[in-house]
């Protein structure tokens, strides 16, 4: 007998891994680990994770996940057809900015609606994204949840600080930012933050790729590209402060993830970010590079403030794990199967 759920996992086996790829990683993982009885991951090749995988989701899918109740897909998008759905749509980014190319931003305008309205059940990884499920795509309140991200136990304070900055050449003190390289995370004004916090001896550097799909963001501090999962956690840590200087965040992860390896966050008053930060956190409007260069310099520099922030931060970041993510993903879950 199949199992009742089958899990989605085309962006699961992706070779970069941002913020989606992360969460359908971790789901994928321990979902079925946590349920043996109740999940199946279903998986294409990973020639078909990007663009073209797009036909083998929408048609493919379905097919392959005969037999199981629900379809569980961790990363926004989902079969249309299929009246099976439980999609975890971590943003509505393509609906407020100008943000992505032409056909990634038509065909997730074109999709996501008719996947929030149809699902089963759509869920959303902040109280923020929930509401915009609702206000923005037309899901029903009593369809939708919420379940929070986690933090991998890689990212602690812990992490080898030393051995990560010898292989990015990160010589002087300096502040990161953590991001795929796309406007709405607004790095240009770390352009702006610069030059004030250069004469203070920091650095600024931006950890992150671009993709074909996103419009590029235009800055000119340094980038390390894209840095692999076993030295992003020592980036973090060997960091003076994090910066999040984001428009628009389904919930900010690298936030926690800074936090749990003992980085004092510097982030945006916008979207979900006060959610996921908490009072961990100092919060600073994103157009204002003069309030962002203080708090980051402030962050940095400033004893009290700085060892205040960590303590909060790691205490925070405690909140939130993928174990935890897990088992309220399979409480919702279990909840449509019971019915």
């Amino acid at each position: 007998m199949s199992a009742p759920v089958a899990i989605n996992a085309r962006a699961a086996v992706r070779g970069e891994i941002g913020g989606v790829e992360r969460v359908a990683r971790e789901l994928v993982t321990r979902l079925p680990a946590l349920r043996p009885d109740r999940y199946r991951v279903i998986a294409p090749r990973p020639a078909l994770a990007h663009r073209r995988g797009q036909v083998w989701e929408q048609l493919a899918l379905p097919a392959l996940a005969r037999g199981s109740e629900l379809v569980l897909s961790p990363a926004n998008l989902a079969p249309a057809v299929s009246t099976r759905n439980v999609v975890m749509i971590q943003d509505v980014a393509p609906f407020l900015g100008d943000w992505y190319g032409s056909l990634y931003s038509r065909w997730h305008r074109f999709l996501l609606p008719r996947l929030a309205q149809r699902a089963r059940l759509a869920i959303a990884p902040s109280e923020v994204v929930r509401a915009q499920l609702i206000d923005v795509l037309g899901a029903e309140r009593s369809r939708t949840r919420v379940v929070a991200l986690g933090v991998d136990e890689g990212f602690s304070d812990g992490a080898d600080a030393e051995r990560a900055a010898a292989r990015h050449s990160l010589r002087r003190p300096f502040v990161l930012a953590v991001g795929t390289d796309v406007p709405r995370k607004n790095f240009a004004l770390l352009d702006r933050v610069a030059e004030p916090l250069a004469r203070e001896g920091l650095e600024v550097v931006i950890a992150g790729s671009s993709r074909a799909y996103m419009r590029p963001g235009a800055h000119t501090v340094r980038s390390l590209g894209y840095v692999a999962e076993q030295d992003l956690p020592g980036v973090y840590a060997g960091a003076a402060a994090f910066a999040m200087p984001s428009l628009y965040e389904g919930f900010g992860l690298p936030c926690l993830e800074a936090m749990a390896c003992a980085t004092p966050v510097v982030a945006a008053d916008r979207s979900s970010l006060p959610e996921t930060c908490g009072d961990a956190a100092l919060l600073v409007d994103p157009d204002d590079a003069g309030a962002f260069a203080r708090a980051l310099l402030t962050a940095a520099l400033e004893p009290a403030v700085s060892e205040r922030l960590v303590a909060a931060g790691l205490e925070r970041a405690r909140h939130f794990s993928w174990d935890r993510t897990a088992r309220s993903m399979d409480a919702v879950v279990g909840e449509l199967l019971e019915r």
